[in-house]
C-alpha cells in the first residue's frame, strides 16, 4: 500500500544529517575537528555565516560554535550552540571570528580550545579554553587566555606517556609547546616546529601512528593553492621532515581538516564549499583514509559517497551515488534544504548505492522524497544491480512541479538482511526525458 506521509515528518529531518558528503547541510560547517571519545564520533567544527544585514563582516564571518554526534551509526546530530562570540569572557564583542577549534578529554574531562580576537588588542587571536563533564558541554569557560600563545588553529594531542601537547598557526610557522596537566597554560615556552615547508600554513592537527607522529597540515603552494599536508617525526615537537599530501588543492582555497581513526578505519575530515558556490561559506565531509606499508598516506580523493553505511531511520542520499546511468545529480529545488538531487531520469535510467545496512532484517518499508511534473512511471529498488532482486516499487505521480516535493512510502518485499547493495530503477514510457526527482530514500521498521 502506498501513502503520502505528512510534511512534518520531513521537518524533522533537517535538524540532522547523515554521514555521505558534505555531513550537513542545513548550516555551513567548516574547519571540523573529529573526535572519538567512549566509541563515539564528534566534530568540533566552525561556523560559516552569512552576514547579518548592517554589518561588516571579515573574511569569514563565524559567529559561535556547534558540536555534532554521530548517532545511530549514520546520522549527525547538532547539539546546538556551545559558545557564542560574545559569551567569550576575554573576547572582542562582535567580532565574528570564532575560527577552527579542537577538543580533548582527559582523566574523565574534556577541553574545548577555540580561537578569537582579544578584546586587549595584543595580537590577532588568542586562544582559549572550557572544560566540561561531557564531550557535548556545557563548559566552563576559563576568564582569560592562554599565556604565551598567539596563534589561531589549535591542535591537540596527549602521547602515551600522558604528556600533552598543543600546536598551533600564525602565518608561515606552525608552533608547539607542552600543557600542564591542569591543561589550561603550556610548560615553558611555545616552539616554532621544525622541517615544515616554505609558504604559507595553518590548521596543524597531530596524532601518533605505529610509533611514529604526524603533523598535518594546511599548505599553501603558489602554483596550486591550499593542499592538506603532512610530515613526519620520531618527537612530537620534532624536527619533522616533509613527506607529502594528503589532499591536492580544491577549488584554490582554505582546506582544514582533522584525522581520526573509527571502527577500525583512518578517516579524513575536511571541507569544502560545493553547495554554496561560495568560498566563505563552507560544508565539512569526510573520506577513508589509508597509509601504505611504510607509513606514507595514501593520497585522499574527494567523493559524494562519503563514509558510514545508512540503516534503518537513517537517510540515505541517494544521489552520493557509487554509479549512475542516464540521469544526472543537480541540485536540489524548491523548498527543500541545500543538497543535490537525482534528476533527469529516463527509461531505464539507474543510480546505485553500496552499502546499505539491513541489519537483522527489521526494515518493513521505505520511504522516499520525490518531485514530478508527470503521473506516468514508477522506479523500483533492486539489492545489486538494476537486474537484481526486486524489494520495492513506488508510483510516479503529480506532485505539483519537479520542484515541490513529497515524501511517500511503499511496502519492503521480503527482508533484506545485512550489508546490500541497492539500484534504484527508473521507469516510464520511452522517449520521456524527465520521469520524477528523487532526493532520499529511508528505511523504516
Amino acid at each position: 500500500m502506498k501513502k503520502f506521509i505528512p510534511i512534518l515528518v520531513f521537518i524533522c529531518f533537517t535538524h540532522v544529517a547523515i554521514s555521505q558528503n558534505p555531513l550537513i547541510t542545513h548550516m555551513h560547517t567548516a574547519d571540523p575537528t573529529a573526535r572519538v571519545f567512549n566509541d563515539k564520533l564528534y566534530i568540533y567544527p566552525s561556523h560559516d555565516a552569512i552576514p547579518p544585514e548592517g554589518i561588516k563582516a571579515p573574511r569569514f564571518c563565524m559567529p559561535d560554535y556547534h558540536i555534532f554526534s554521530l548517532e545511530n551509526g549514520n546520522t549527525w546530530k547538532d547539539n546546538g550552540v556551545i559558545l557564542d562570540q560574545n559569551e567569550v569572557p576575554w573576547g572582542k564583542k562582535n567580532s565574528y571570528g570564532m575560527w577552527a577549534p579542537d577538543c580533548i578529554e582527559r582523566d574523565g574531562k574534556y577541553y574545548y580550545y577555540y580561537p578569537a580576537p582579544p578584546n586587549d588588542g595584543t595580537t590577532f587571536r588568542r586562544i582559549g579554553v572550557g572544560v566540561s563533564k561531557s564531550p557535548t558541554g556545557p563548559f566552563t569557560w576559563e576568564k582569560d587566555y592562554i599565556k604565551g600563545i598567539d596563534g589561531i588553529d589549535p591542535g591537540l594531542m596527549i602521547d602515551d606517556d600522558g604528556q600533552a601537547y598543543i600546536f598551533f598557526a600564525g602565518g608561515k610557522t606552525i608552533k608547539g609547546a607542552k600543557l600542564n596537566k591542569n591543561m589550561k597554560q603550556i610548560d615553558g615556552d611555545a616552539i616554532k616546529i621544525q622541517g615544515i615547508p616554505a609558504g604559507y600554513v595553518e590548521g596543524p592537527f597531530p596524532f601518533k601512528y605505529n610509533g611514529t607522529y604526524y603533523l598535518t597540515f594546511a599548505h599553501v603552494f603558489p602554483d596550486e593553492g591550499y593542499t592538506i599536508a603532512y610530515a613526519t617525526s620520531k618527537s612530537p615537537l620534532g624536527p619533522y621532515v616533509y613527506s607529502g599530501k594528503i589532499m591536492d588543492n580544491i577549488d584554490n582555497g582554505t582546506n582544514h581538516h582533522s584525522v581520526v581513526k573509527y571502527k577500525g578505519k583512518w578517516i579524513l575530515f575536511y571541507h569544502w564549499w560545493s553547495i554554496s558556490g561560495y568560498s566563505k561559506l563552507r560544508s565539512m565531509r569526510a573520506d577513508y583514509m589509508e597509509f601504505k606499508d611504510d607509513g606514507t598516506i595514501k593520497k585522499v580523493k574527494p567523493t559524494l559517497r562519503g563514509i558510514g553505511n545508512p540503516t534503518i531511520n537513517d537517510t540515505i542520499q541517494i544521489d552520493r551515488y557509487n554509479s549512475i546511468q542516464n540521469a544526472k545529480t543537480t541540485f536540489v529545488g524548491g523548498n527543500e534544504p541545500n543538497g543535490w538531487m537525482v534528476s533527469d531520469t529516463k527509461m531505464m535510467s539507474n543510480v546505485r548505492f553500496n552499502g546499505v545496512d539491513f541489519g537483522e532484517g527489521k526494515a518493513t518499508k521505505i520511504q522516499a522524497r520525490v518531485a514530478s511534473g508527470q503521473r506516468n512511471g514508477s522506479f523500483e529498488i533492486h539489492l545489486g544491480g538494476a537486474k537484481g532482486q526486486l524489494i520495492a516499487t513506488f508510483p510516479v505521480n503529480y506532485t505539483g512541479g519537479y520542484n515541490t516535493w513529497e515524501t511517500i512510502e511503499t511496502d519492503i518485499i521480503d527482508k533484506p538482511t545485512g550489508l546490500q547493495d541497492i539500484t534504484v530503477v527508473f521507469k516510464s514510457v520511452w522517449g520521456a526525458t524527465k520521469i520524477v526527482n528523487l532526493n532520499w530514500l529511508l528505511l523504516k521498521e
